[in-house]
Parts: structure tokens; C-alpha cells; sequence
């Protein structure tokens, strides 16, 4: 069996924690390693906040920094909601800021946006069947 869990660093915890409680809908659990990492979860998934300074290393070993300015990965968090422009509301009002136009697709509608911190995040409805009505 493989479970998945998901790690954010971000600067600054309480907010961090703010906005994905209030903008994306995850919930509290518990607070870890004294204080430094946040416990959330939503659907299942568990969402680890992180706290880690701007600026300090990365990577062990490379010089590479984390840098929380606006910023896009190949690898982001997906959020499915029930309803878009709900969601959409909540997210901005939180703190995100909107990338892009909301798309309408033959599985959904997507919204793209940043939250506070520069990380990328989705906002996803499946309408239908979702993925499965793709092909290919």
C-alpha cells in the first residue's frame, strides 16, 4: 500500500496556517517538532506546513535556497472543490492571488493561483466524470 503525504515550507507558520485553513478548507490536527511543523488535513490527504526561513538552505550540500517569492514548480498542490467561484472567493480573500483566467474544460473548471507564500496551487471541479472523461 502506498499513502502519500504532502510538505510546504513556508516563512511564516501562523499564516501559513491561516490561509490554508481559511482559503482551501484543510482542518487543524496537531502541531510537531516543537512547534515548527503543522499538521492539516483535507479529504484524507495529510498537509505538513513547515516553517523554514526565507532564504535558508534548501538543499543540503548545493547552495540552493528557499526563496518564497512568486514562483511555479512542476510540482504543485491540486485542490478539488464542489464549487469554483466559492472556493475562488475564499482562496483570494485568504491571501492567494489568481494567475490566471478560471478555465472550462470537458472534465471541470481550473483556477490558478499562488498562495502567500509563491507556491503554486489549483483549484480544481470536476464536472461529470472528471478525468475519466478523458482520453488518451
Amino acid at each position: 500500500m502506498v499513502s502519500v503525504i504532502v510538505n510546504i515550507d513556508v516563512p511564516d507558520l501562523r499564516a501559513a496556517r491561516a490561509f490554508y485553513e481559511a482559503g482551501l478548507g484543510f482542518e487543524f490536527s496537531r502541531m510537531l517538532f516543537g512547534g515548527a511543523v503543522a499538521e492539516l488535513t483535507a479529504g484524507g490527504t495529510k498537509l505538513y506546513l513547515i516553517e523554514q526561513e526565507q532564504g535558508s538552505t534548501a538543499v543540503a550540500g548545493t547552495g540552493i535556497a528557499r526563496d518564497y517569492s512568486s514562483h511555479w514548480t512542476p510540482i504543485h498542490l491540486d485542490v478539488l472543490v464542489e464549487d469554483l467561484e466559492a472556493a475562488l472567493a475564499g482562496a483570494l480573500g485568504a491571501g492567494a492571488t489568481q494567475t490566471g483566467d478560471v478555465k472550462d474544460y470537458e472534465w471541470g473548471r481550473l483556477a490558478t493561483l499562488r498562495d502567500p507564500f509563491g507556491h503554486g496551487v489549483c483549484l480544481l471541479q470536476f464536472l461529470g466524470g472528471g478525468y475519466d472523461l478523458v482520453e488518451g
